[in-house]
């Protein structure tokens, strides 16, 4: 039996190691398209933007590792046509790899706006490359314009502001992040901007990119022009299933696949990851999950089915950034219940947010710098403990 994993971001890696971990002795060949050695990227939007020395970005692999797990790595490959039939991958460069099981691993890739660009000056923050582009760029000085309140977005404005410059968020939505918080705690937590300097611009739709070379300004449809040397489109991501098309395996929006991580009637083949469209064992919804924690979760319960072993319990959802000094965290879908209590404010430096279902039990939370919460509300999850028991005889905060 082999392994061909194609990407090698935490999901793939983590994926390659755990098979070994778990006594898997056959090949395994790991492709991954950057000709970097797969890293760590959650600092790619936050430490290697702050000013001083470049920090070392963590790698989730080195050529000793991949030495010591016998892993097959190949950076600089592009995996462009799969055939199931087959059972080959063709890269690039015309190459053909065969494979018994096929682990898909490809991730996501960031979102570009429907407006032309081409522009110098205009960037996304995905990859290694994309930071340090963005890195020599702040050097400059320059006026930011970030297109998307996200987490990406929020990141990369908090890194800018912490180096003195002026900076304007520009947000679709009127409520940002109000589709996965709702309106009440969108609208808190994102104050989190104003409470730092920069400006906040929403229920705006951007027309074009000023600028004849180097980018001058974004224009809005409503008419206003936002000033900009530099600008950052965090709209979200896409998953990398183009090279996928014409390959027969079903594609809506991700990969579909079962429990087991198999792709629907392709047996032989995996999906994790970002691109994984999977029911959620604890939510009981199919969805991707873009998570930093999920990829590395899903890899090690891929890897256990995949040697016959009995995989971890699985966790609920969880993501954090960090903002302007501040970490937002929250666990579980809080889109997925209603706001039942919250509890102090972005000003003071303190917010807590809890979400419950029809039955008012609580399935989400949303907490800024309480380590302490967080670990509350696992707790009370596992245990299946009741909105009292979470959050004491406190009432709504409305």
């Amino acid at each position: 039996m082999s392994f061909l994993i194609v990407g090698a971001s935490v999901a793939g890696t983590r994926t390659a190691i755990a098979l070994r971990q778990r006594g898997f002795a056959g090949r395994i060949v790991l492709l991954e398209s950057e000709e970097h050695w797969p890293y760590d990227k959650p600092p790619l939007s936050k430490d290697l933007l702050a000013e001083g020395d470049v920090p070392d970005v963590p790698r989730l692999l080195t050529p000793e590792l991949a030495a010591e797990f016998d892993l097959d790595v190949r950076l600089g490959v592009h995996a462009t046509t799969l055939d199931p039939e087959r059972q080959v991958v063709v890269t690039h460069t015309g190459e053909e790899i065969t494979y018994e099981r096929l682990v898909i691993a490809t991730g996501a890739r960031a979102r570009t706006l429907p407006v032309p660009s081409g522009l110098a000056g205009v960037h996304t923050l995905r990859t290694l490359d994309d930071a340090t582009a963005l890195r020599e760029g702040l050097a400059g000085r320059p006026r930011v314009a970030v297109v998307g309140a996200g987490f990406i977005g929020a990141e990369f404005a908090s890194a800018a502001r912490r180096r003195g410059l002026d900076v304007t968020v520009i947000e679709t939505l009127a409520v940002p992040m109000s589709q996965i918080l709702g309106e009440e705690v969108g609208r808190e937590v994102s104050s989190i901007h104003a409470l730092h300097g920069t400006e906040l611009v929403t229920g705006a739709r951007v027309e074009r990119f000023l600028g004849s070379k180097q980018v001058e300004g974004v224009a809005l449809a409503d008419g206003r022009e936002v000033p900009a040397d530099l600008v950052v489109v965090g709209v979200g991501a896409e998953p990398n299933t183009q090279w996928l098309e014409g390959s027969g395996l079903p594609i809506d929006g991700g990969v579909p696949c079962n429990d087991r991580f198999e792709v629907e009637g392709f047996p032989s083949i995996f999906a994790i990851g970002d691109l994984a469209l999977r029911r959620h064992p604890l939510l009981d919804v199919t969805a991707r999950i873009e998570h930093w924690t999920s990829a590395g979760e899903q890899a090690d319960a891929a890897a256990a089915i995949l040697t016959g072993a009995e995989p971890p319990a699985p966790q609920l959802p969880y993501v954090w950034s960090d903002q302007y000094g501040s970490r937002i965290q929250i666990v579980g879908r809080p889109s997925l219940g209603d706001l039942a209590h919250r509890e102090g404010s972005m000003s003071e430096g303190r917010f807590r947010a809890v979400y419950t279902d029809a039955d008012n039990t609580p399935i989400a939370q949303v907490s800024v710098n309480d380590a302490r919460v967080v670990a509350a509300f696992r707790k009370n999850h596992r245990r299946g403990g009741s909105l009292e028991d979470l959050v004491g005889e406190s009432t709504p905060a409305r």
